[in-house]
This record gives structure tokens, sequence and C-alpha cells, in this order.
């Protein structure tokens, strides 16, 4: 009776909140659905197809180029169209680009660059007006409730969605018609991703008041962040394609990698919700620190091990540490861009545009890594030891935002002495 009145409980206090923050919720639990797919699943297809790890890290820069060319559009044509067909548009175009993939004959790097491009499109224009819409529905105090529900929602899809696609691939595979399965995959997402697109046109989103959005000059306290942008980014030029290419090596078939992306996931699940739904702004720093030493040890632990046990010890301590690292890290700039904006009378469609420049940046610099390691020893080597090597340089990241969250309550607390 007692789980009933709290779930209750829940449920009202999810209903309490504005239209648009439901809206936005919903529209990224029905989007949600496809991402794991997106993340994991065309990598492992690329892998599967080519055997070649060096061509699922050139689809990942290609999508990596394609994000921050699409910001800067996107900046553009938000002058001329309403957010929401911007938005809908970037999720749309994931599915066409698994259908540009699906359709290649030969899994040529041309093939691959294009199908990459058009995926980083549909990322820039998810991402740009997420991020906008995520900041204007919410504020500072019920930011970590919003990033803890919408990680709750994610993981549990996590448990379903990878378990149930890769036994569907990998029985597919043993019949000897995995491509077959690829496209009917495709087939779904895009149907999925107009599901979303219909639900987000019941929002009333409005678009950034100021026109202007690109600027080549910041506020000092900015480039604090964008410096914790390229770590961040460091970090990203694995965590999309590694998994896959290490299991795929390693473990075998994409229903093991469904299996273990479940495993432990309702866990975190609820644990993210938890952290998300009592956890004040003052408590950001210990969240992202905490993910900050979890992924650090999952990359010794595949670094050390290199083996099966390895790799499912890594996804399990991933699936931690990401969400952690998210749901403090997107708080933090969030509260950095509402001084800024104020302070500095812009857009914040221009702080959004700077800082994936930065996040840019920091993603070829990881992948690079990779890439040179692999070529110059092995992929062996670069799938053991670059993974290491951002988790120890990501560490200093927590003295970053410290610093940031620091300055941040003090220009705060100075804007308040002077009204």
């Amino acid at each position: 009776m007692m789980m009933l009145n709290k779930l209750k409980a829940e449920i009202q206090h999810f209903k309490d909140q504005s239209h648009n923050f439901k809206i936005l919720t919903l529209t990224n639990l029905v989007y949600g659905i496809v991402l794991p797919v997106i993340d994991i699943f065309v990598a492992a297809y690329v892998m599967r197809n080519s055997n070649d790890p060096s061509k699922v890290v050139v689809y990942q820069l290609t999508i990596y180029t394609g994000i921050p060319i699409t910001f800067l559009i996107n900046g553009w044509l938000l002058n001329k169209f309403p957010i929401k067909i911007l938005y809908s548009l970037g999720m749309v175009l994931s599915g066409v680009s698994m259908m540009i993939m699906m359709s290649l004959k030969t899994l040529d790097i041309t093939g691959i660059g294009i199908a990459g491009i058009v995926m980083g499109m549909s990322f820039g224009f998810y991402w740009a007006n997420r991020d906008f819409l995520a900041l204007a529905t919410t504020d500072d105090k019920n930011r970590n409730y919003y990033y803890g529900l919408e990680t709750f929602f994610y993981t549990i899809i996590a448990v379903v969605i990878p378990f149930l696609i890769g036994w569907y691939i990998a029985v597919y595979a043993n019949v000897g018609d995995s491509k077959f399965a690829y496209k009917v995959i495709t087939g779904v997402v895009l149907i999925v991703t107009l599901g979303a697109s219909i639900m987000c046109f019941k929002g009333e989103f409005k678009n950034p008041v100021q026109k202007k959005f690109l600027y080549l000059k910041f506020d000092p306290y900015w480039y604090k962040l964008m410096f914790l942008a390229v770590l961040k980014g460091l970090v990203q030029g694995f965590l999309v394609t590694a998994p896959a290419m290490l299991i795929m090596l390693l473990v075998g078939n994409e229903g093991t990698l469904g299996t273990i992306q479940s495993i432990g996931a309702i866990f975190a699940a609820v644990l993210m919700y938890i952290i998300g739904r009592n956890t004040q702004p003052s408590h950001r720093l210990y969240v992202f620190g905490t993910g900050l030493v979890l992924f650090t040890v999952a990359a010794l632990i595949n670094g050390v091990l290199f083996s099966t046990l390895g790799v499912m010890l890594f996804m399990l301590f991933l699936l931690l540490a990401k969400p952690l690292l998210d749901l403090a890290y997107f708080p933090i700039q969030f509260s950095v861009i509402d001084i800024l904006s104020k302070k500095e009378n812009r857009n914040e469609f221009a702080y959004f545009l700077n800082h994936e420049a930065g996040l840019y940046v920091g993603r070829l610099a990881g992948a690079g890594t990779f890439l040179l390691m692999a070529y110059a020893f092995s992929n062996e080597i670069a799938l053991r030891y670059a993974i290491i090597i951002v988790a120890v340089l990501q560490l200093g990241s927590y003295w970053i935002a410290k610093g940031i969250i620091r300055q941040g309550k003090l220009m705060v607390e100075t804007v308040s002495a002077k009204q």
C-alpha cells in the first residue's frame, strides 16, 4: 500500500509540471525507443559487414562532423521556421540515415561517410533544439528531476530494446539473413521517429527571442565550460562505437550485445530517478565525481582483462557512469548559460552552438587517438588502452566543474546584492 501511494505521489508530481515539460519529456521518451538502435546497432552493422573497426570510427567521425555544421544551419533556420519543425526533422532524419546505410551494396568509405553525415545532421537538429527546449522548459530547481526522469525512461528502454533487437538480429544471422533483420528494424525506426514528431507538435514551444546567434568572443567564465566540453567530447569519441566493437570482437554477436546492455539496467534506472528526484543543485559535483570514477574503473577493467568478462563488467559500470555524468553535466551547463545569457544579453542558442564546437574538438581528439593507436600498433591496443587514456584525462573534469560551480554561485550572489 505504501509503495502504491508513493507511485501515485510521483505520478502527481509529474502532472504538476508545466505542459511543455510534460510534452518534451514524452517526446524524448518516444524517440528514446530508437536511440539504442542508432547508438549501438548501426555501429554493429558496420562492424558485422566490414569486420573493420576503423570503418566504424570513420562512420562516427562523419557523424561528429555533421553535428556542428547542422547546429550552425539550425541557428539560421530558427529565424525562419518554428522550432518544432526543426526538432521533428532531426528525429526523422535518423531513420533516413539508416535507410541510406541499409541500401548500400558494399560498405565503402564513401557510402558510410554519406550515411554518417546524414546521421550527424539528425543529431544536430535533434540536440540543438532539444537542449534549447530543455533550457527554456526547466529551471535550476527542477533540472535534476528532469534529467533523472529522462534517464530513468532511457535506461528502462535500454533494458528492453537492445535485448529484443539483439536477439532478433541474432536469429536472422543464424539463417544467414541478418541484413533483412536490419532493414525491418530500420522501417520500425522510421515509424517511431514519425510518432515522436507528432508528439512534439502538441507542445507550445517558442523560438529564441534574440535573432543573432553567432559570436566569436565570450565572457571568460564561458571558456571554463568549453574546457569541460572538450573533455566530455574526448570520451564521446569512444562511448558510441567502442562497446559495439569490443563485443563483436571479444564476445560474438548482437544477441549477446543486447543481453549485456540489459543486465543491471533496471537497477541503474531506479537509481537515476531517485538521485534526480532527491538531489539539489548543491549535490551535482558529487554526482559528477562519482560518474567520473565509475567510468575510469570501467576503462581499467577493460584494459586489464580485455576478455568476455572484461567487456561485461565494462558495460555494467558504463550503465551507471554515463547517466550519472549526464545528470550532473547538463544542469551545470544550463546554469552557466542562464547566467551568461542575461549578463551578455545574448541568444541562448549562441551558447549551445559554441558548446558544440568544444564537444567536436574533443570528439576528434578522442577518435583520432583511437585511429593513431590502431594504425601505429593494432586494433586491440587501441581498444584496450585508448579508453584508459581518455578516462584518466577526463578525471580532470572534476576540478574544472568545481571551479565553474563555485564561480557561478559568486556571480549570482553579486547580481542579487546589486538588486
